[in-house]
């Protein structure tokens, strides 16, 4: 049965300030929610939309004419029968696993299945199970499968685990000169295969750099000769590796596309329609709480030149926790995100520069007194900001037994020094060198504020040791951010033809090489964003105190960015658009 009552919802920057109508279940709160978007025709930007120091900015669609579309989100209430055939296919499929599990390769296609639904959260032990089966008989007989896809699967779910698999086990596959065995060429499961796999090196694996090489080159050329589903499939993995892009948000794509007439692949289809339907429903909760917490709050009514995009927060949280049981998570770390939003607007559309210094000071001294002597605009921000940061440390220690509030203000410092770093920078005139752009940008990216909030609000691992380490910006927060940033600079950098400033690393790179051109500093980005993920692999595989839900966090952020920050010409994100419409507002017919 379903019921419902509608209520309009702002739609995140890049859908021109489109409006999703959606559902509510009649049970929910009393009164209809609507949010109005705020008029910002009058308000005057203190520097050119050309001008971009800040990762949350993008300024251009906050000036564009509204249009409206409506999309309807119906709230599901599942039966007792529902319930009940979702346990019956959960059981089924932890059988199959039990089977599949004797047989190498069909184990592991069945994880890989799982992995790709979104699914693979109601099967760790079962998937523990069996990879660690795997890794024991390669780690004691070595990898004598002369089979490249299954070698190359196994090499993929083993290191995406965390197990330490040398890259050496693809030496199979090499001629004596070094070079790959051309009769591979013909192998398009197998190269697929190894093209996935090459995504989870760490510097210095270089036979790795060179199966990326190989297998994509000799993907790329041959998908003419290809039929129309096997080059859709190719072109599909050359753009979106498993290891690069957010299961869930690719789970409706691969149901769509998954063929197979086994028992168990009928039954998996049958469990991740039921499933995605279910953690749908869960997710419109989750963003019915935050919008009503972000009226609430009233930063909208109050601060009329800032953002007002609850869902496009939401999306933040959404991706960095997958499993469903994280609900809480969910909602308190989308708080903390949206006043990164709102301070980046204040610095970069409002504020001037005395008073962002105020601001700053006022910050650093956390201080309500402090913040007396600045415009009531400000005052407010703060205000939200320290009641957030107090709400969200008392939950900590009550769960976890620590108070994590100077971690989570000493943050908030870094973030508004950095801020203010690069107001400073566009008040001067002033173009840093790349490195010193580059260093000031990986904390004014935000990401260090995101990944201190999602260690303390999954309370693992919590000591002081750690706690220290993670206030200190460690490489796999570093890597992160770096990729956020050098990613949105790239996606923003002007052409060539262009004038003005973008305030992005290439500019910065292009003055600081002069004779440098556009394309060969872009290049030089895009080397450096593989770099940064060779780096932020071997995080995830080193021997550290994170637990796996962080790291996997830490990797969905870096997922996540070709999303936040592909603009199309007409300043939209029509890639994200689509996947909120999927994920939140598209139920999956079963």
């Amino acid at each position: 049965m379903k019921s419902y009552i509608s209520f309009s919802l702002p739609l995140p920057m890049g859908f021109a300030g489109a409006f999703y109508a959606c559902s509510i279940p009649s049970d929910g709160p009393n009164k209809i929610t609507e949010f109005r978007q705020s008029k910002f025709n009058n308000v005057v930007p203190l520097r050119p939309a050309s001008q971009k120091w800040s990762v949350a900015q993008d300024r251009t669609p906050l000036y564009k004419p509204l249009r409206k579309h409506t999309h309807h989100f119906q709230h599901l209430s599942f039966t007792d029968e529902f319930y009940v055939k979702h346990a019956q296919r959960l059981d089924e499929v932890r059988n199959a696993f039990r089977e599949a599990g004797e047989n190498g390769v069909e184990g592991l296609m069945m994880i890989d299945a799982v992995q790709r639904l979104g699914i693979d959260y109601h099967f760790n032990e079962e998937i523990e199970a069996i990879l660690q089966r795997q890794y024991t008989n390669v780690s004691s007989h070595g990898e004598s499968i002369q089979d490249l896809y299954e070698v190359a699967l196994r090499f993929r779910l083993l290191r995406q685990e965390g197990y330490h698999v040398p890259a050496d086990v693809f030496n199979n596959f090499k001629i004596k000169e070094g070079k790959f065995k051309q009769d591979l060429t013909k192998d398009i499961k197998g190269l697929l295969g190894l093209y996935e796999a090459s995504q989870l090196r760490i510097e210095g694996e270089d036979i790795l750099d060179e199966a990326d090489g190989f297998s994509s080159s000799i993907l790329k050329a041959g998908l003419e000769h290809l039929d129309h589903q096997e080059a859709t499939l190719v072109e599909h993995t050359l753009e979106h590796p498993y290891h690069k892009s957010l299961a869930r948000f690719m789970a409706k794509s691969f149901l769509n596309d998954l063929q197979g007439q086994n028992g168990w692949m009928i039954v998996l289809q049958e469990l991740a329609k039921m499933d995605f339907n279910v953690v749908q429903s869960t997710h419109q909760r989750e963003l019915l709480q935050i919008i009503k917490w972000w009226k609430d709050l009233g930063l909208a009514e109050e601060l009329k030149f800032a953002r007002d995009q609850p869902l496009k927060w939401y999306m933040w949280p959404m991706a960095i926790f997958p499993d469903p049981s994280l609900s809480d998570q969910r909602i308190e770390l989308t708080k903390p995100i949206s006043m990164i939003y709102i301070i980046d607007d204040i610095f970069d559309v409002y504020g001037t520069l005395d008073e962002l210094t105020l601001f700053t000071e006022a910050v650093n001294k956390w201080d309500i007194a402090a913040f007396e002597k600045l415009p009531n605009y400000m005052k407010m921000c703060f205000k939200s900001l320290d009641d957030i940061t107090n709400e969200i440390s008392n939950k900590v220690y009550k769960e976890h037994g620590w108070n994590p509030v100077d971690s989570l203000r000493k943050a908030w410092v870094s973030l508004c020094n950095a801020f203010l770093v690069e107001a400073e920078w566009f008040a001067s005139g002033h173009v840093p060198k790349a490195q010193e752009y580059l260093k000031n940008g990986v904390i004014s990216s935000g990401v260090h504020i995101v990944l201190v909030h999602s260690f303390f609000l999954l309370g693992h691992g919590i000591t002081r040791r750690n706690v220290e380490l993670v206030d200190n910006f460690p490489r796999i927060i570093t890597s992160t951010a770096a990729i956020l940033r050098l990613w949105d600079d790239l996606g923003s950098a002007k052409d060539e033809n262009q004038n003005g400033h973008d305030g992005s690393y290439i500019e910065c790179y292009m003055k600081e090489h002069q004779g440098s051109s556009m394309e060969n500093a872009r290049q030089r980005v895009t080397h450096m964003i593989s770099d940064l993920w060779k780096s932020l692999n071997k995080e995830c595989l080193s021997q550290q105190p994170f637990s796996a839900s962080f790291r996997q966090g830490s990797l969905n952020i870096a997922r996540m960015v070709p999303l936040m920050y592909s603009y199309d010409d007409n300043q939209s994100l029509p890639h994200l658009e689509d996947h909120v419409k999927s994920l939140l507002f598209e139920e999956f017919p079963y």
